[in-house]
Parts: C-alpha cells; sequence; structure tokens
C-alpha cells in the first residue's frame, strides 16, 4: 500500500476518532462506540488508527452514532479521494466486472494518445473476445467474484473501436512472455497471436516485443497504462492503482521508454510473433 494511501486512511481514522470524542450526548470511548454500532471494539480501533479502509455504509453508520450524521458528506468524500487511487479488486468487483471495465472505459474515450506495458499477458485493447474470455474468467475464479464475465468481454472488445479513430494512438510494449503464457487453450492463444501480426502496420498502433533473448535495463514486471501523460492506471494481486501526480505520471513513462530500449519492431517483431506462434504447432 501507498505512503499516501496509508496516510489518507489515517487522516481518515483520526476524523472519526474527533467525533467520537465530540459527540453531543458526551464523549465516547471506543466500547461504547462499538456497542452503539453493534461492532466488536477491534473494529472501532482499526478504523481509528487507519489500519482498516471503512466503507461508506461504516462512515454513515458512525456519523449517526456519533450524533452528528450532517458529517457523512464530509466523511464520503474523504474516502472517495484516496480510494480513487487504489481500488481494492474484491471491493471493486463487488457490482461485477462490467462497471469496472466501463470506468476504465471512460476514461480512454477522453485519452488521445497511451502507452501500455505488458509483461505477461496480451493488451487488452488487442484481445480477441475467447482470449479475453479466459483471462476474464483467471481472475473471476482467483478473486471468487462477479458472474458477469460474458458481459465484460462484451464491453473489453467494444472498447477496442477506439484503434479506428483517426487522432488516437496506442503504442504497446509486451514482453515475450505474454505471447507464450498459456493462459488459455492453445488453439486460443494461436488465434491470439494471428490478431497481433494483424495490426502490426495499422497507423494507430505501434507495437514492440521485448524477447526473451534481449538485454533489459529493468525488471520486466507490473504491467501499467499512461493515458496522455495525466494518469496512469497499474495493475496487481490486491488493487487497481489510478495515479495522476506528476511524479508517478513521470516515472511510470520513464519506466516505458527504457523498456522500449530493449523491443524490436516491424519484421523483428513479426519474427517473435511468429515464433511463438509455430511453438504451438510444433512438427
Amino acid at each position: 500500500m501507498s505512503t499516501d494511501y496509508q496516510q489518507a486512511r489515517a487522516a481518515l481514522g483520526a476524523r472519526l476518532r474527533e467525533l467520537r470524542f465530540s459527540c453531543p450526548g458526551g464523549r465516547l470511548t471506543g466500547q461504547q462506540l462499538a456497542e452503539r454500532l453493534g461492532w466488536p471494539g477491534s473494529k472501532v480501533s482499526k478504523l481509528e488508527n487507519g489500519k482498516q479502509t471503512a466503507t461508506p455504509e461504516d462512515l454513515r453508520a458512525w456519523a449517526a452514532a456519533t450524533e452528528q450524521p450532517d458529517v457523512y458528506p464530509e466523511l464520503a468524500a474523504r474516502l472517495a479521494g484516496f480510494e480513487s487511487h487504489i481500488r481494492s479488486w474484491r471491493r471493486a468487483l463487488a457490482n461485477g466486472f462490467k462497471p469496472l471495465h466501463e470506468s476504465l472505459t471512460k476514461e480512454i474515450e477522453r485519452t488521445s494518445e497511451m502507452w501500455v506495458w505488458e509483461e505477461s499477458v496480451v493488451a487488452g485493447l488487442m484481445q480477441t473476445p475467447e482470449y479475453a474470455s479466459h483471462v476474464i474468467r483467471r481472475y473471476a475464479e482467483l478473486l471468487g467474484s462477479a458472474s458477469d464475465i460474458e458481459d465484460a468481454v462484451r464491453a473489453r472488445v467494444q472498447r477496442q473501436e477506439w484503434l479506428y479513430r483517426s487522432g488516437r494512438k496506442l503504442h504497446v510494449l509486451m514482453w515475450e512472455a505474454a505471447l507464450r503464457s498459456l493462459i488459455c487453450p492453445p488453439s486460443v492463444l494461436a488465434a491470439q497471436l494471428d490478431r497481433l501480426t494483424g495490426v502490426i502496420g495499422m497507423d494507430t498502433v505501434e507495437l514492440g516485443i521485448i524477447p526473451f533473448t534481449a538485454s533489459v535495463k529493468i525488471v520486466p514486471a507490473n504491467g501499467f497504462w499512461v493515458l496522455d501523460d495525466r494518469l496512469v492506471v497499474a495493475e496487481d494481486w490486491h488493487a487497481e492503482l489510478w495515479l495522476d501526480d506528476a511524479d508517478n505520471i513521470a516515472l511510470y513513462s520513464k519506466v516505458w521508454k527504457t523498456l522500449r530500449e530493449s523491443a524490436v519492431y516491424g519484421g523483428d517483431a513479426h519474427n517473435v510473433i511468429n515464433a511463438a506462434r509455430r511453438a504451438l504447432n510444433p512438427r
């Protein structure tokens, strides 16, 4: 968890403690508040000390239990402010995959240029429906959530219309591992690789591949997207990070440019993709 995120969560906890102390009916102990809320005392302590992230429902209940319901909008705004940067997968997927995909689609729609790095999976804007279905299903199995996989696949595929609009440019870097990871059956991966060869040469796409044999100046890990130099979207196992501060955008842009130095393009990229394709059907 980032330092900024933890600091914001701790600040929210301190504000919750202030509300407990300033209850109009008299200062409450942590245990008294827990009893009013029907919570274990440990939950009150964790929220106040920034050890647990409150939900909107927690904040509404806290404001009511401390006899200060009018303060709820302030608490909700604080929560929205720092949760907009780190979105827990489990919490984000509570309403299914489709809303999650749609929120990113809205950001992409107002973007003119993107820089994407993927180390072990084909970039979403280039995925075939069958490949996307397997990728999304694997995440659903891991996180034990979401039954709307096909809706999410359709949302991801519809997002690809962005590639065919004038004035758009997609710069993609992928490690060779993305071409060979059998996250899906070999036949599905073969079709996906054929799709990749088809996008090479598109005027809206620049596709670079980093071969296994290439010398790299930085560890090829942690997939991310940079949108118009205004937003970075990075994924980890527990959460999706949305970073809009200048320092982080500059850092991720530097990482992308460093990785690009090891990539091959055009005919050389074709050769790497074709080698992966042939490996699926050895003779």
